[in-house]
């Protein structure tokens, strides 16, 4: 029963951990595309999902974040990573 309520509640923590990747992954994309230096994004990254990593792209007019994070705990010794990835238009406010 003990084992079931841990698997429960790291899928739970799993799961908040991938919500968090995908509104900084947003945030991130926002940043880049007003211009902000991507150091200054990843600071910010730094401070909202310790331990993501962050690569830009550019798709035409979007400029696109990408993040990356491989979990501590279970998640991570079982090798699941959690990737995220935003857009935003070019120049915008």
């Amino acid at each position: 029963m003990l084992l079931v309520f841990l698997a429960l509640m790291s899928g739970i923590q799993f799961g908040a951990l991938a919500v968090r990747l995908n509104d900084a992954a947003a945030d991130a994309a926002r940043g880049l595309a007003r211009g902000d230096a991507t150091a200054s994004v990843a600071a910010r990254l730094a401070t909202q999902v310790p331990g993501a990593s962050l690569q830009r792209r550019a798709d035409g007019d979007l400029v696109c974040a990408e993040l990356a994070l491989t979990p501590g705990g279970a998640s991570g010794l079982l090798g699941i990573s959690l990737e995220a990835r935003s857009c935003a238009l070019a120049g915008g406010l």
